[in-house]
Order: C-alpha cells, then structure tokens, then sequence
C-alpha cells in the first residue's frame, strides 16, 4: 500500500502533507498521559518537556513513541512589510530563494594530496539569529537590498494550534504509546521508573505529574480477578468438607486446585502469555472446575471405603479405575469447548486465544493431578475409621437423596409428561432471547469517561480556548469530578482543527462516591446541553482510538452516489433517532463545513499581465500560510525558518486585496486585478468506502443495549424507503458484536459436534449421547433466565459463560449414564440400574454443581473494576447450573430410557472399539 501511495506523491499539489496509512492495531493508544507546566513561559516549559522528559522517555525499551500537545516551539520568523516590499519591486518568491540560497552548509567533495586526502565543505550557514537581517535579497541601483530593509527578523516560537490543560490550567502534555505487542503494565512501570529519575534533573519550579494513566485500570482489574480466585478456591473446597465431612478428602481435593493453576503457569509461559485480565478470568472460571475430577475421583474412592470398606490403597486403585473412562469423557468434552474458542477468527477472536488456551491447559492438567496425585494422596492419607463415619447418612442428605429418588422414580414411570416439559423448556429460548438485550460488552464503571466537543465552525484557537474553559468550569462543579485534562486542536495522536476539543474526566473511586458512571455522564450531557453550537459527545474512554475521538459504540454507516442525498438521507435519520428514547449525542461523524477565503482567478486578466495561476497560489500560500524555507542551528539544536507577511497585512480580505504577485519581466500585480475573493465553506472531511461515498452517524447510547438500538435504526431505514443504490451498515461495536456471534455460533456448533464425538467414542453407542446432550439444550434457557433476572445483557462475556455453562451441565448426564451402563453390563434391570445409579452418581453430582457454582460466586458478586464484564459471564454459570440441576437430574434418566426403548438397528445403540474394555470387563 505505501510503495502505491508514494508513486503518485509527485502528483499531488505542493505543499500537500503525506498521506498518513495505518495499519488497526490496539496498541495505538497512548498509554500514559502526563502534564508539564511551571512558572515559566510555555516556550522554556516545551523546551524542558522535549529535551529533559521527551527524549529520555523514548529511551526507554518498548516505548513507541512520545508526543507532545499544547507545546510551544521556537521558531525563527521572518516578517516581511508588503508595502516595503512593493517600494523595492520585489516579490515574496524572491525573498523565500535569497534566504534558502545564503543559508546552507554543502559538501564540496576530496582533496587528495600524495598520501593524505581531506573533504571539502562550504559552511554557509547563519550561525546568529540576527545575521538573518544582513542577508541581501536583491541589489537596486547598485544598492543591496537586505531583509532587515523589508522586514524583521523574531527568534519567537510556532504559532499555536494546540491547547492542554489540566484543571483549567495551561501546561505541555506528553502523550505515550507503546510498541505493538509489549505488555502494557511493563512498560508503565518502567516508565514511571525513568520518570522517577527524571524529576530529580528538573528545575524546582517544573511539576511533571500523571493524568491518564492505563495500568491503573489494569492493575485494579487483575487484583480483583486474584482475590476472585483465592476466594473460588476456598468457598469450592469447603464444598467438598460440607459433603464428605472429612478434612483430609477436603484437603485432597483442594490440593488440586493450586497444582493445576501452577502448572498451567508454565505452558502460559511456553505460550509467551501474560497474568492479565483474560488469563487470570480463565483461572477464575477454572476453579470450581479443576477441582471437578478430583472430588469425582476422590469421592469414588471414599465410597469404596466407607460402604464396601476397602482399605484406603483398594479404595484408590478400585475407585479411580472404576470412574476413569467417565471423568476422561467429562474432561475431554469440556475441552473441545475452549478450543474452538481458542482459534476464533477475527478481532474478538484475538482476544480470547489466551483465555480459551489458558482454561483448555488448566482442565488437561486438573486431569492428570486427578488420575495421579488424588489416588495418591487417597491411599496415604486416608483413614478406614473415618469413612466408616458413613457421610451419606446425615439427616439434610439423607432428605436430598430419598426426595430426589421419589422424583425420579415418578420420572421415570410418566416419561411423556417430562419430555413434553423437557420440549417446552427447550421451545422457551425463542420469548427468552426476546427479552434479553444484546450489546457487544458490558461497559464497565472505570471512574473516567471523556467528552468530545466540537466548537462553532470559523472559531479561532483562542475563541475555541475560551468556549471549552467554560466547559470545564461546568463539569469540575460536579462533586465526584476529580481531575480534568483538557486538550484543544489534537484528534487521537495528530494535530487537526482548533475546533475540536477533548476533556478526560477523572472521577473519585466508586467506592468513594454514591452515583455510577452514567449517572455523572448523563448529568454532563445535561449540563452542556443549552451551551449553542456545540457538538458534544459524551463517552467511555476508548482504548483502541486512544481517546479524541468520537468514539460511539452506534455507528450506522449510510452508502450512496449522490453526497447531497447522503446529507439529505442522513439529516433525516439523525432526526427520528433524536426521538427515540435512549439516543443521545446522536450526530454525523462528518466534520462540519469550515469556513474559508476562495480566491477566484479570472485567467484571462492574468494571461494579459502575465501571472500565472500557481504564482499567485504559491505567493499566497507563503505570505498568509507561511512558509518553512530554512532551519536555523544553534548546537546540536535545528530550528524552522517560517517566512510570511506580518499579521496585520493578512487579517482580512481586505488586507489580502492589495497583496501584490510576480507577472511577466518581474513586473509586480496586486491581487485585485486578476482576482475576486469570495466567502465560502469547504468540507471538513470526505469519506469514502471502495470508491463510494458514505456518511456514518454515530450516537451514545443511555440505558439502551446496542443489539435494541441497532433494531431500532434497522426499522427506521426499512419505514424510510431508501432507492435501492442508497444502503446501510454497521461500524464500530455494531460490525464486532455481528462478527462475534457469527464466530460464536460457527464455534458453538463445531463443539456440539466434537462433545457428541468424544461421547461416541466413550460409550461406544450412537444413542446414548444424545442423552447427554439433551442437558446441553436444556440449559442455553436457564442461563439466559439468569441473564434477565441479573438485570444482565446478552453479550460476548455472557456468550462465554453460556459455552462453559454447556460444558459443566453435560459432566452431570456422563456420570449417570456411564454408571448406568456399568450397572446394566453386570446384568443389572434397566430401572433398578438407573435408580441405583443415579442414587449413587447423586453426591459427586451435587458436589462438582457446588463447587463451580462456589468457585464463581466471588466474580457473580464481585463489585469493582471490571467487574460488569467478568459478572455477566459468571451469572450465566451459576443461575444456570443452579436452575437447571434439578431438571437435568430427571431429564436425563427420562431421554436415555426412551431412546432405549426406540428400535434401532443394533450398530447404533452399541458398537465396539477395539482398544477398551466393556464395563463389565472393566468390572
């Protein structure tokens, strides 16, 4: 793309800056932003931030880049008096060659002398600033004409087109970005390290002081996400003692959970994976799991002992024996979950590789540690006299299981009656996902939002400054507002107009304050509301644009030829959605018209006196724009010479009429005579997509998930009626959100065919799992159930738990199932051995439901940073395991008794791999 682009660069008009081509990349935020301000001049303040902070920040290994906003260069300022100039004859073309011809430095080439050979270079340079003024531009009447005779020469600094402020008042920011693919909290840290040693170099008076800062977040998160997981593990463990009633089983099991997070330390690190907020979620999310198979194992074996009374090293070999092929079917079905999310494509699939690969090595490893280190552990440290104690027999479980048995055994006898419920449960999805609402992601309370304010079109920086202070003064008189940064004429990491403006908010902890985020946000709205002719965007802080920009999460991109109808179309949608409640900020992304001066050529008064249509254009880009013509070095230091007209010759069109350009023989014509200046408005911007004109309008949502604002827009466009060359899309969140269910669905359907594989192959039928599977159906309702009833929304987190929530429930169906096989291979009746079987399959049933449900009770009810998102994939989990146990421990049963009794040929319900052993073998 680039090699194209600098083909036609010599195309383009002079004076056109490159084209900048970027490629997507996350990591192009800043990652910190600091201020540097002092009681100084704002040019001695830029000139400490670049030479003491700047430079030495980007030293610093894995910083991108460092960039400074609200800065105040020196600049070398040649001004230059037209009327003098007209008196000597001259041109502005003529002044910009002097200067760039008597200020050089060129090498000359060798001087080889016998054995010695020396360069050659003319040192032309102006070594003094007030050199510039003795330059000679033209020679008249045998008189040299110097700069000082049209002019001035300043040693100033760069006109501003850029404002920062921190709490209304001026300062330099810095703004830093990280290298792509560096870890974010790392390089913080080390920058904060070299900003330590930094602050002792600077002058008394100089405070440099951090403003938005992204490992805060980060490390708040992933505290949170640890004390969840500490929490987890001890609520799951002590699980395990309310049940068995044995600390040495509870310790056993418990072991489990720190050896598999251990051990999956290591493949994350072969992995080149870091303890962020997605890994350290999958460990959380993994430990009511992990522990799984080792209290199935551990709970077989403690049976053994406690009613067959076996000695603890029986009991551990008979026992893990007996369930292995069982808890292997369990594990390896709940894998083939998290794989298929680990190779998700697209930008959420990025996302989650670490998380799906993290949990798919935590559940390989709690395998291993439950066939080797649980039986182990089993025979050393278990006493015969203590399972003796019969756990079973305590008066809450006897309940359980006796009320549990009835059920079933009335299951079992009216199966039509639980299939029809099981049919309508599953029919039940359709008016549940209706009720439900869909967005992308959870926004998450982070105590910092930003608002995006663009002032009237034709407002100069000043003008803009003043508009946005009072701005400023109305959101710092909100109570929980900490700290406003404001930065004016910056759009992401780029300079752009003086009219578009950015204020980051900080606000108090919430545990500090009473009101959310969007309370405090809405207030803003409210409050700038009546301000006029502003355009203001009120919204979260976006990590991937790295703030500045409008970043919505609605965004509807409208297609067509015609750009006047494209406006056209567009006002009108921007209207009806103003209407509907929920919209707010609604606007076009498109910059507005900007005022301008065109200057209209009338080609042939020019062609009779001879000036030509880029003489005219090159003169006055020089003498109103400026023009760079030179650098001027002082030290190591280089410093722009700018040559232009003084300020008052180029204030208005007045002014500029009598401005005069080269004709034919040197001869000088006033603007007037070969032109007309005219007010006019130029487009702020034009956007295109595969050649084709489009216009997206964007708007904050307030209390409306994104999946009902999108129906809504979707409507609005049908009942509009566009023709047929005019379309519509989605950008932004609403393009993410369609690409992350679409990838969800294609993985959701990929797992259910690898869980019905890996169940194939366990139970050597083509039936029985489909008994299993009917859980899997049975709880997609019960776990957007529990989204509604948490006030929850449908959303890629939520979309993840219901994956692991499919995972977990069908580990219930695999433990009845294989044992009821088992029983019916040692010649047992199909009834009695599913009422045995499920009788017995009922604790480490009950078990493992407690002990992930325990385990995701910390992120369920955790209330902090981060906490929206890593919530709504926990509710998902718990409510659904809780809701559906019930239903899932008679369903089951119920499927697999009547696809038993269908006939079908023998091959399908029963078929035999060569390599393992029938139950009753196993037996």
């Amino acid at each position: 793309m680039r090699d194209k682009v600098s083909r036609i660069l010599s195309e383009l008009p002079p004076g056109t800056d490159s084209p900048i081509i970027e490629k997507f990349d996350p990591d192009s935020s800043p990652i910190l932003s600091m201020v540097v301000s002092g009681k100084r001049s704002a040019r001695e303040v830029t000139e400490i931030a670049d030479k003491k902070i700047k430079r030495q920040l980007e030293a610093v290994k894995n910083v991108g880049a460092v960039t400074l906003v609200g800065d105040r260069r020196r600049e070398i300022q040649v001004v230059i008096d037209p009327d003098r100039l007209l008196a000597y004859g001259l041109s502005i073309a003529q002044v910009r060659e002097a200067i760039r011809k008597q200020n050089v430095e060129v090498p000359g080439g060798r001087i080889t002398w016998e054995t010695t050979e020396q360069g050659l270079r003319t040192m032309g340079r102006i070594e003094n600033v007030r050199d510039f003024e003795g330059l000679i531009v033209a020679d008249r009447k045998g008189a040299p004409v110097r700069l000082k005779d049209i002019g001035s020469v300043l040693d100033t600094e760069e006109e501003p087109r850029s404002i920062s402020r921190l709490d209304g008042k001026n300062a330099v920011s810095v703004l830093i970005r990280k290298q792509s693919g560096t870890n974010t909290v790392e390089v913080i840290d080390k920058i904060k390290e070299k900003v330590g040693e930094i602050k002792s170099t600077l002058p008394s008076d100089i405070e440099l002081e951090v403003v938005i800062d992204q490992s805060r977040f980060i490390k708040k998160a992933v505290s949170q996400v640890e004390e969840h997981l500490v929490m987890g593990a001890i609520l799951a463990s002590l699980i395990i003692l309310l049940f068995i009633r044995n600390w040495r089983s509870a310790l056993i099991a418990a072991i489990a959970i720190p050896t598999s997070i251990i051990g999956t330390f290591t493949l994350m690190k072969y992995m080149g994976f870091t303890l962020n907020n997605m890994t350290l979620l999958a460990l959380s999310v993994c430990t009511g799991i992990v522990i799984d198979d080792a209290i199935i194992v551990l709970e077989n074996i403690f049976r053994h002992m406690e009613e067959e009374g076996r000695t603890p090293l029986e009991a551990a070999i008979k026992g893990t024996k007996e369930i292995s092929l069982a808890v292997m079917a369990t594990t390896l079905s709940l894998v083939v979950i998290f794989l298929p999310i680990a190779f998700m494509q697209g930008t959420v699939g990025m996302f989650w590789k670490s998380f799906g690969l993290t949990a798919t090595f935590a559940i390989m490893i709690s395998l291993l540690v439950s066939f080797t280190l649980t039986p182990m552990l089993s025979s050393r440290f278990l006493k015969l006299k203590e399972a003796k104690a019969a756990s079973k027999n305590s008066k809450i479980y006897s309940i359980v299981e006796g009320s549990y048995l009835k059920l079933l055994g009335w299951s079992l006898r009216h199966r039509a009656i639980v299939i029809i419920a099981a049919i309508a449960m599953l029919f039940s999805v359709v008016p549940l996902s209706k009720l439900s609402k869909a967005e992308f992601i959870a926004d998450d309370d982070m105590s910092e939002f930003e608002v995006i304010v663009e002032t009237p079109p034709g407002s100069s920086l000043d003008k803009s400054s003043e508009i946005i202070a009072g701005v400023e003064k109305k959101i710092a008189a909100i109570p929980e507002v900490e700290h406003t940064f404001t930065t004016i004429g910056v759009r992401g990491q780029y300079l752009s107009n003086v009219t578009d403006a950015s204020i980051y908010v900080d606000l108090k902890h919430m545990s500090e304050r009473e009101r959310p985020q969007k309370e405090i946000m809405q207030e803003v709205r409210v409050l700038l509301k009546d301000m006029p002719g502003l355009r203001v965007s009120v919204q979260l802080i976006n990590l991937v644009s790295g703030g500045g920009f409008k970043s919505t999460p609605f965004n509807l991109v409208l297609r067509g030829p015609e750009l006047k109808k494209l406006d056209e179309y567009s006002g009108e949608i921007i209207t009806r959605l103003k209407a509907i409640p929920g919209f707010v900020d609604t606007d076009t992304g498109q910059a507005l018209k900007h005022p301008e001066l065109q200057v209209h050529i009338d080609r042939q008064k020019a062609s009779d006196l001879g000036v030509s249509v880029e003489a005219i254009a090159a003169s006055l880009r020089t003498m109103v724009g400026g023009e760079k013509v030179s650098l001027f070095r002082e030290k190591d230091e280089q410093y722009n010479v700018r040559l232009r007209l003084a300020q008052d010759y180029r204030k208005d069109s007045g002014s500029i009429y009598t401005l005069t350009v080269p004709g034919s023989d040197g001869m000088l014509v006033k603007l007037n005579n070969v032109a007309e200046l005219t007010p006019g408005t130029s487009p702020g911007q034009i956007d295109r997509f595969s050649q084709e004109r489009q216009i997206t309008i964007i708007s904050n949502l307030h209390n409306k998930p994104l999946g009902e604002a999108m129906a809504d827009a979707d409507k609005l466009v049908k009942e509009m009626k566009l023709p047929h060359e005019y379309s519509t899309s989605y950008l932004g969140r609403g393009k993410l959100m369609a690409e992350a269910f679409r990838n969800f669905m294609i993985a959701f359907v990929l797992s259910i065919i690898f869980i019905y594989m890996v169940l194939a192959a366990q139970f050597e039928s083509f039936v029985h799992p489909l008994s299993i599977m009917t859980s899997i159906f049975i709880a997609i309702p019960f776990g957007i159930l529990s989204l509604i009833l948490a006030g929850n929304t449908l959303n890629i987190y939520s979309v993840m738990g219901m994956f692991i929530l499919i995972g977990v429930v069908k580990k219930n169906g695999i433990l009845q199932v294989d044992y009821t096989n088992t029983l019916r291979a040692r010649g047992m009746d199909r009834y009695e051995a599913q009422m045995l079987a499920n009788k017995v399959r009922l604790r480490p049933i009950l078990m493992t439901t407690f002990a992930i449900i325990a385990g995701m009770l910390p992120v369920t009810l955790g209330r902090g940073d981060g906490s929206a998102a890593r919530a709504s994939l926990a509710v998902v989990i718990v409510g659904g395991q809780a809701m559906c146990l019930l239903v899932t421990l008679l369903v089951i049963p119920v499927v697999y008794s009547a696809l038993d009794d269908i006939k079908l040929p023998a091959f399908l319900k029963s078929f035999r791999l060569p390599w393992k052993k029938r139950p009753a073998e196993q037996a």
